[in-house]
Formats: C-alpha cells, sequence, structure tokens
C-alpha cells in the first residue's frame, strides 16, 4: 500500500479535518449556548435559539467523538501525555459537555421559570467552559509540555493545572471562545429573524473585532517564543521510538516553519482577512457569507497553529529529545493503513450526513414558530 512516511502525514492530516470539523459543527452551538442570555431577552427567544441547534447539537458532537478516537488510535503516546498534563482541564471540559444534553432535554420539561434559567445557565456553561479550555490546552502544546520518559518510555509529568495558565495559553483560550462566539453569533443570522437576528448581527462583528485583536496579539506573542526543532536525522520509515532523535529549542523560533516558507503566511493572513469580511457582511446583513467567512476563518487559524506546530504533537519543555512528533509517536505501519481506510470511508459519511441534515432543516424559525410548536419543542 503507501509507505509508512506518507501514512503518517496523511493521519496527521486526517486529524487535523477532523478537529475543524467540530469546531466548526460544534462551535456555532456551543457559541449559540452561551450567547443565552446576552441575545434571547424573552424565553420564547431562547427557545428559538436553542431549537435552531436542536437537530444538530447531538450529531456534532460525532466530530469530537471521532477525533478523540482518531487521536488515541494514530497517537497512543500522545493520547497518554495528554491525560497525564491535562488530566484535569480535560475533566472541566467534559463536565460542562455532560450539562448540555441535560439542559437541552429537560429544559421545557418543567413549567418553572427558575427551572429554566437554571437550565440556561447549564447550557451557557456548557458553552464556555470547553472551548476556553480546548484553546489554552492548545497554546500550552505551542509553549512545550513539562514531560519527559524514561528508557521504557514511562512517561513522568512535572505540571501542575495551574502552571497551564500562562499568557500565551490564556490569549489562545480568550480566542478559542470569541471564536465560538462569533460562528454562534453568525449562524443564529441565519436561522432567526428580527430582533435576535438583529442582536446576532452586532455580536457577530463585535466577537469578530475581538477575534482579529486575539489573533494578532497571539502573533505577537509567537514571535518571540521559543520552537522546537529537530537537529538530528528525521527517520520516517522505522518503527516509533520518541527518544530516537535529538531536538533543540530554540529561541523566537516558535514560528519557524514560516520563516523557512514565506508563503505560509498567506494563512494567517486569511484568517485575519476572513474575519474582516464576516464584520462586513454582518453589516450589510448578508447571513450565508458571514457564516461561511467565519467558518472560513476558523479554518485558517487551525491551520496557523497546526503549522507552527509541526511536526511536533507535543513537544517537551524539559526534555525536548522526548518530545512526541508525527514521526516518532505514532502507531504501527499496519494500524495507520487500517485507520487510513477507515478515514477514507467514515469521514465522507459523516460530511455526507452533516450536509444532507442541514438541507432538509434549512430555513428560518421565529418566536411564532415556537408558540404554535411549543408542546414538541425544546
Amino acid at each position: 500500500m503507501f509507505d509508512y512516511e506518507w501514512l503518517r502525514l496523511f493521519t496527521w492530516g486526517a486529524i487535523g479535518v477532523l478537529l475543524i470539523g467540530f469546531i466548526i459543527t460544534d462551535g456555532f452551538d456551543m457559541g449559540v449556548a452561551a450567547l443565552l442570555p446576552i441575545i434571547g431577552k424573552t424565553n420564547n427567544e431562547r427557545r428559538v435559539m436553542i431549537n435552531s441547534v436542536a437537530p444538530h447539537w447531538d450529531g456534532n458532537q460525532v466530530w469530537l467523538i471521532t477525533a478523540g478516537g482518531a487521536i488515541f488510535a494514530i497517537w497512543p503516546t500522545a493520547y497518554a501525555v495528554s491525560f497525564s498534563g491535562f488530566y484535569i482541564a480535560m475533566m472541566l471540559a467534559l463536565a460542562a459537555l455532560w450539562l448540555r444534553p441535560a439542559s437541552f432535554e429537560y429544559r421545557a420539561k418543567v413549567d418553572s421559570s427558575s427551572w429554566r434559567n437554571k437550565c440556561d445557565i447549564g447550557l451557557m456553561i456548557s458553552g464556555i467552559v470547553p472551548p476556553i479550555i480546548f484553546g489554552v490546552g492548545f497554546g500550552n502544546l505551542l509553549v512545550g509540555v513539562p514531560f519527559d520518559m524514561n528508557y521504557l518510555m514511562m512517561i513522568h509529568y512535572s505540571g501542575s493545572f495551574w502552571e497551564l495558565l500562562t499568557v500565551f495559553p490564556i490569549v489562545c483560550g480568550l480566542l478559542s471562545l470569541f471564536m465560538v462566539l462569533s460562528q454562534g453569533a453568525a449562524y443564529l443570522q441565519l436561522k432567526t429573524t428580527l430582533g435576535i437576528r438583529a442582536r446576532s448581527q452586532r455580536v457577530t462583528i463585535i466577537c469578530s473585532m475581538v477575534c482579529v485583536g486575539l489573533f494578532i496579539l497571539g502573533g505577537f506573542l509567537a514571535v518571540n517564543m521559543n520552537g522546537y526543532i529537530i537537529t538530528s536525522e528525521v527517520i520516517t520509515h522505522l518503527p516509533s521510538n520518541p527518544l530516537h532523535k535529538e531536538v533543540a529549542s530554540v529561541t523566537n523560533g516558535l514560528l519557524h516553519n514560516y520563516s523557512d516558507n514565506n508563503l505560509l503566511y498567506l494563512i494567517p493572513i486569511l484568517g485575519v482577512g476572513m474575519y474582516l469580511l464576516t464584520i462586513v457582511f454582518s453589516y450589510i446583513r448578508s447571513s450565508g457569507f458571514a457564516f461561511l467567512t467565519s467558518s472560513l476563518a476558523m479554518v485558517c487559524i487551525i491551520l496557523t497553529a497546526g503549522i507552527a506546530l509541526f511536526p511536533m504533537i507535543i513537544p517537551s519543555s524539559i526534555s525536548p529529545d522526548h518530545s512526541l512528533t508525527i514521526w516518532d509517536a505514532t502507531s504501527s505501519e499496519l494500524t495507520l493503513q487500517i485507520i487510513s481506510i477507515v478515514v477514507v470511508f467514515v469521514v465522507p459519511v459523516i460530511l455526507g450526513y452533516t450536509v444532507w441534515c442541514y438541507s432538509k432543516m434549512f430555513g428560518r424559525i421565529d418566536t411564532n414558530y415556537i408558540k404554535e410548536n411549543s408542546a414538541r419543542l425544546y
């Protein structure tokens, strides 16, 4: 079939596609949930917002579940390091996500404003906490994670939860949150009318402006951050062993991939440009294009981070030679062959299912629709 090097590159790209699918689709329903108390002024308006994502939110979880399973199968060592270093953060994110199905399903079951408010708080938490944690986590991957391994490749993590909260990861966490808020507000422009749509347009503009500011700030911080570069011969065809290489921590070298190929700077520039277009399209009430450019901006930002990290998966800040890369932290060649075949068939099915669902449930909803179908809606 394909050689080991190609399989490692292909599965790295597959992980990227799954993460992009997750942030675009699950991003808008987390954004809608987080914006409930800001855009929804009455119970019926909040029900409009909730029911705009009701047909899709659980299906969107497929991207997260598939990405998590793929990371475990493709990069088992990276999965182990993540749970060693980010265990508390991951549990917080999962706990927040658990609030979502309970709040969605039971909000309309009790005719009590106090009960509905508690469910709304649960939904808001489920929309705010996960993107912040995911962003902070990815920011720490760029900074480097304090771990090392012994000769048996047993992992020792020497950091703490609070050490994850340094300046650059916090900026990444805030950027992740406002990306989700902008995506959720852009989606509401597509799906709602009148007051909700007008407020969503304003929120999209504000959040997109904040995204541009945070993205540029992150870029300025990244220029002065250390990067990790493999200094020994890169062996791409042998079985994985993260201990068989040499890695240097280079001062101001985080963006070395961009310095090596200046054309790559077009990706972050496009990210800023897409958010500026989102602002313009929201201002002129072109909701479809606003949602499209918001989605493309998220793609560009994820690609920007992925390219800066490549070929690292999780660099070690205390023992750079023990850093995990796509060349030495993957599963066996046979495993990657099987996963590649699965990816080729499964990802198009997920994409097709997603497109089909959105096409069948296309259209705007309003408070009249909620009143007429109150008994069977969230």
